[in-house]
Formats: C-alpha cells, sequence, structure tokens
C-alpha cells in the first residue's frame, strides 16, 4: 500500500525552563539551566537536594481547583503541552473527525507522586486501608491521554506507550505509523512526566545515577564533559500534533516540518547501562535512515540521549561515529538536557521539538556546562558546546534511550512539496 505522508502542525511544551514553545525556544538558545534546589518537600537526608523542576505553574489556568484534584501532576502537565499544541495547531472538531483524531502518549512512569502519597498516608495510619477514591486513576500512566481525549472530544486509538526514558519517543512513532497507514488523520502524541518525588529522587540516587553537585545545581548537567557525574531530574511535558499531509493542507493548517522516519531496537544487555559499544544504539540509528530511505550523509543535526551519565555518554558518539563515519564531524550534535534535566518518559517529545524549533531557525542550541575534555570522546565532533551555533538544518535525528535497553529514534525533515 502506499504509505502516508505526516506533518507537524501544532507544538506544546511545559519544561523546567519555560512554560511554553515561544519561552523554552528562547531558554535553550540563552544557555538558561532549569536546575535549583528542590522547593516541593525537605531536602535535608537526601543524597541529592536539587532538581530541574517546572517554575510558575498553575492548574487552575486549565481547569477549576476540584477537577485538578483528580489529575496527578503528570497529567496536569499533560493538559498543559496539549491544550497548547491543539491551539496552534488549529485543530477544532469542525475541521476535523473526532474519530479519526486520536491520542498516543508516553509516561515512563504516571503517577508516581500520587502512589508515593497515598502509600505513605496508609503507613502512618492504623493499617485500616483508606485510600483515596481517585488513586489508581490518578496513578495509571494511560489516564493522561483520556484525560486528552476527553477534554476535546477525540475518540481514535488513545492509549500510553511505556518504555522508560524513551517512551514518549516510542508515541511519535506509533502516531507516525498510525497516520501514514492511513488509520488516522491527526494524532495528539507527546509525553509528560512528574517524577520529582521523595521516592522519584530516592529511587534514582539509589542506583547512582543522579548528580551529586548539590554546591553547583546550574553546573550539574554537562553532557560530554570529563566531570560529569550524573543525570540532572526533570519534569514537565512536551506535545506535538502529528497529521496526514492532505488533510493539514486541506484545512491550511500551519506545517512545521515532515516526520521523514522512526526507528526502535534493543540493547538486550543490561538492566540499566548502554552496551559499551553502542549496538543498540547503531541498530537504532539505522534502522531510523532505512525507515527514512536516507542515507548518513543527509543528516544535519543529531539531539542526542546526552544524559551526562559517565557511560552513556561515551557509548551514544561512539555510536555516532560508527553510523555516520567522517560525516559525523559534519554534523551538530548536541544535548538540550543540559539545560532541561532529564524528563524520563517526556525526554523525547520535549527534544523533538527542540529539533524541529532548530531546523526551522537555521540554529542549533548548545550543549551548556562544558569545560573539561573527556579524552574518551573524538574532539573532531562538533558537539556544539556552551553557545548556539547558526546553520541550515534540512534534517534532524532526536535520540532517546531508556532503562532495560529501550531505543527509539525519530527524524524529521524540511517539507518540500
Amino acid at each position: 500500500m502506499e504509505l502516508k505522508r505526516v506533518v507537524v502542525t501544532g507544538l506544546g511544551a511545559l519544561t523546567p525552563i519555560g512554560n511554553s514553545v515561544e519561552e523554552y525556544w528562547d531558554a535553550l538558545l540563552s544557555g538558561k539551566s532549569g536546575a535549583a534546589p528542590i522547593t516541593y518537600y525537605d531536602t535535608e537526608k537526601h543524597k541529592t537536594k536539587f532538581a530541574c523542576e517546572v517554575k510558575n505553574f498553575n492548574i487552575e489556568d486549565y481547569m477549576d481547583r476540584k477537577e485538578s484534584r483528580r489529575l496527578d501532576k503528570f497529567a496536569q502537565y499533560a493538559i498543559a503541552a496539549s491544550d497548547e499544541a491543539i491551539k496552534d495547531a488549529g485543530l477544532t472538531l469542525e475541521n476535523a473527525d473526532k474519530e479519526r483524531i486520536g491520542v498516543i502518549w508516553g509516561a515512563g512512569i504516571g503517577g508516581l507522586e500520587t502512589f508515593q502519597n497515598e502509600v505513605m498516608y496508609y503507613a502512618q495510619g492504623d493499617g485500616t486501608p483508606r485510600f483515596n477514591p481517585f488513586f489508581i486513576p490518578k496513578m495509571i500512566a494511560d489516564i493522561a491521554p483520556a484525560h486528552i481525549s476527553m477534554r476535546n472530544g477525540y475518540m481514535g486509538p488513545n492509549y500510553t506507550t511505556v518504555s522508560a526514558c524513551a517512551s514518549s519517543a516510542n508515541a511519535l512513532i506509533d502516531a507516525f505509523n498510525y497516520i501514514r497507514l492511513g488509520m488516522c488523520d491527526v494524532i495528539v502524541s507527546g509525553g509528560s512526566e512528574a517524577a520529582v518525588t521523595i521516592a522519584g529522587m530516592g529511587g534514582f540516587n539509589s542506583m547512582h545515577a543522579l548528580s551529586t553537585r548539590n554546591e553547583s545545581p546550574e553546573t550539574a548537567s554537562r553532557p560530554f564533559d570529563a566531570n560529569r557525574d550524573g543525570f540532572v531530574l526533570g519534569e514537565g511535558a512536551g506535545a506535538l500534533v502529528l497529521e496526514e499531509y492532505e488533510h493539514a493542507k486541506a484545512r491550511g493548517a500551519k506545517i512545521y516540518c515532515e516526520v521523514g522516519g522512526g526507528g526502535m531496537s534493543s540493547d538486550a544487555y543490561h538492566l540499566t547501562a548502554p552496551h559499551p559499544e553502542g549496538i543498540g544504539v547503531i541498530a537504532v540509528m539505522k534502522n531510523t535512515l532505512r525507515d527514512a530511505g536516507m542515507t548518513p550523509d543527509q543528516i544535519d543535526h543529531i539531539n542526542t540521549h546526552g544524559t551526562s551519565t559517565p557511560l552513556g555518554d561515551v557509548a551514544e558518539l561512539k555510536a555516532i561515529t560508527a553510523v555516520f563515519g567522517d560525516h559525523a564531524k559534519k554534523i551538530n550534535i548536541n544535548s538540550t538536557k543540559s539545560m532541561t534535566g532529564h524528563l524520563l518518559g517526556a525526554a523525547g517529545a520535549i527534544e523533538a521539538i527542540a529539533s524541529i524549533l532548530a531546523m526551522k531557525h537555521s540554529i542549533v542550541p548548545p550543549t551548556i556546562n562544558h569545560t573539561t575534555v573527556d579524552p574518551n570522546i573524538d574532539p573532531t565532533l562538533n558537539l556544539t558546546l556552551n553557545t548556539p551555533q547558526k546553520r541550515e538544518v534540512n534534517v534532524a535525528m532526536s535520540n532517546t534511550f531508556g532503562f532495560g535497553g529501550h531505543n527509539a529514534c525519530v527524524l524529521f525533515k524540511k517539507l518540500v512539496d
């Protein structure tokens, strides 16, 4: 069968460095760090006392207080980002068929704060199992797309992809496939996460995954730097409206770019560590290029997974060199996690947005906080260090990898009629 073309017609972002797409993009270009001491709870006994929190967010800007109490923060964040993307796309039930609009959302964890608090309240009680009647529907990871669909009346496919930190990239790939196979006209896709909690921080600390640079939080996320010591936990949401090309044209929609392809793979190696030679990452990028019908020399920009971990950063750059050869030196490589921190299941969505905007504005955001060269990293690679770089970006790739060896990559390209 002939595959349909898929384009991006709407964007929405709620991030630690900006509560809209415009704020997020401006902060990326200015090299702003979202890391700061945690405000949500007392961190005195915690090993890591900082994170990239969403700031100045008020859910009552989107719904009344009574309704908001039925949603965990990860679902509240999903509402905020999807509202912006849907408005940006100009999508209404007058210009699209509600039965052919879906919501495919990513979340690596879901309602962690709800789960944590309910269990803590129970443990502090007399043993009587008293739980909030909204405990389960607030906690389950699939509830975010459910709320988006109910809020907007969308009756197409509706579910959540869960693949740790690759979750929202997997959601985008699923949405892309549904549309190009002709099963939907439009899908609101992306991801959200709200894991800056006692349990979230404590759990990642126990794995020795987080930076402990408490004396300087804003410099703690330092991908590719020799002195990196772990990732910085972030939170928020990113939303993209994916749409069949002819459908978008027919309703006069603004088009950001075309979705060129997507790839997935598994490391089949370790619970949390990447394969040291990046074999799963090599596979996912090759799969993406194959799906897009492109060759390595056509890629201009890669937004890496780049979490600021000692093992992960090196393995990913080795994989890029293995796939792209000499052309790797001509690619603008960056990690926007240096500014946003790691949004876990939402990372793929907000980094896809950054890649699309780099293409639109012909400028690549920097990898900030780099001060010391890592001898294990090829010095000829252009890691877009510390300042943004202007260049024409016709094709961009966004990489995301998750615990368990889940790898996903999405490719975007400028629309050519």
